[in-house]
């Protein structure tokens, strides 16, 4: 044991750093020392990253009673360590950017766990928001199908551009490409079939009245090179559906236990059951971890900033948060803002007046807030407080003289008579 010199007081007794790469791992362990009160004695060990050295590492900590172990954030190297120490310490997970060292001190990975331990013991650290195992299982099923929504939407564009330079522009009279009707011409055309009014021909339903915009549509030069292409990126969009499927069956089973949670969330405007399945899995059903609703807002970075430097206020971005968790929020603020409810009605009043991006942030901004409410509290129920809740609480004779004094300033006279 190397004797320390700080001598302030410590927050924490027995604590320990990791600074985790992919091979090796560095270990600090800082505990009071022995024989002289008052004083630390620290140790460095190196261990590699299997799991049969993290077993040994345990070891020592346990050895050395250590009640906290505090770690960054790296990459997903820290994930092996957190998951096997922490059913029996107290571990902490935290942003790399809140504990950066002091500039001038060394930069090694010996030095970076002694000052993340040294920081810890002084409480001036705080742990980031690792979620319960099943929610971390149920959140790697939802990214995965994220994922490949994202792949297959990918596929489909590819498609598009191919058909592009084969000169058939059926995305510009079908809307969806890969319905019935577009399915079946690009089958048709994958086996050979060229004539425009044959493959017209194959429409369904609605777009029968379309057959004349169809034939100008399907007049290119598609050929074999085209229909070999097409006949692959096809069987890949198939096969990620059918994977889409197959992940969305298992998350059902996984979530059962929170379907409750499911259904309350699925109340709101905007959320169905794919979202609120989403929304679960970043954020868990345990509200604890977050103090109050602003609490989750500012750790999503749906808040805003606030930039002073010399008396001087400058606007400033949220922030990055969670993208998955933003991707998500983005979506269902976009469906509630074509809707006639109290979020279709915030949106609209936000982008009116600053823009549809910060609209889009107010939004999530407010479907955070009812979030954490209804998963707060089992009971709870959502209620929707009217498209006309704003218009409703406006200060008429405010507003009439702010109009007059607008139209003044235009060079009218404005004279004011009651309606009938």
């Amino acid at each position: 044991m190397v004797e320390a010199t700080e001598e302030a007081a410590e927050l924490v007794q027995r604590v320990a750093a990791l600074d985790i790469g992919k091979a090796v791992l560095e270990a600090c362990v800082r505990v009071p020392h022995p024989t002289k009160p008052g004083r630390r004695a620290q140790e460095v060990r190196t261990y590699p990253t299997t799991t049969g050295a993290l077993l040994e590492l345990a070891d020592w900590l346990r050895a050395q009673q250590v009640t906290l172990v505090v770690m960054e954030a790296t990459s997903d190297y820290w994930k092996p360590p957190f998951y096997l120490l922490e059913d029996e310490f107290d571990c902490w997970l935290v942003n790399a950017r809140q504990v950066k060292n002091v500039p001038g001190r060394p930069k090694t990975d010996r030095q970076d766990a002694i000052w993340l331990a040294k920081l810890a013991e002084r409480g001036m650290c705080r742990p980031s928001f690792v979620p319960p195992k099943p929610v971390r299982r149920l959140r790697d099923l939802t990214r995965y199908r994220r994922t490949l929504v994202r792949e297959r939407t990918r596929e489909t564009q590819r498609l598009e551009k191919l058909l592009e330079d084969a000169q058939i522009k059926l995305s510009s009279v079908i809307s969806d490409l890969l319905g019935v009707s577009g399915r079946a011409m690009l089958q048709a055309l994958i086996d050979g079939q060229r004539d425009p009014t044959a493959l017209a021909e194959l429409a369904r339903g609605s777009m029968r009245g379309k057959r004349a915009q169809l034939i100008e549509a399907l007049r290119g030069h598609f050929d074999d090179h085209h229909a070999f292409l097409c006949r692959m990126m096809l069987d890949r969009i198939d096969a990620l559906t059918a994977q889409i499927a197959t992940l969305s069956t298992t998350i059902e089973a996984v979530i059962a236990p929170f379907q409750a949670q499911v259904d309350q969330l699925d109340a709101v405007t905007g959320i169905g059951q794919r979202s609120a399945q989403e929304l679960i899995a970043e954020l868990g059903v345990d509200m604890a971890c977050f103090p109050s609703a602003d609490h989750l807002v500012s750790w999503a970075r749906y808040c805003p900033q606030t930039r002073q430097s010399a008396g001087r206020t400058r606007a400033a971005t949220t922030g990055k948060g969670n993208p998955w968790l933003a991707a998500t929020l983005g979506e269902i603020a976009m469906a509630a803002a074509r809707t006639d409810t109290f979020l279709g009605a915030r949106y609209r009043r936000v982008a009116k007046r600053r823009g549809k991006r910060r609209a889009l942030v107010a939004v999530g901004n407010s479907m955070l807030t009812i979030v954490w409410h209804l998963l707060s509290d089992p009971d709870a129920a959502y209620h929707d407080l009217g498209a006309d809740y704003y218009q409703a609480r406006i200060n008429k004779q405010r507003q009439t003289r702010r109009l007059v004094h607008q139209l003044e300033a235009l060079g009218h006279q404005v004279t004011l008579q009651p309606a009938a």
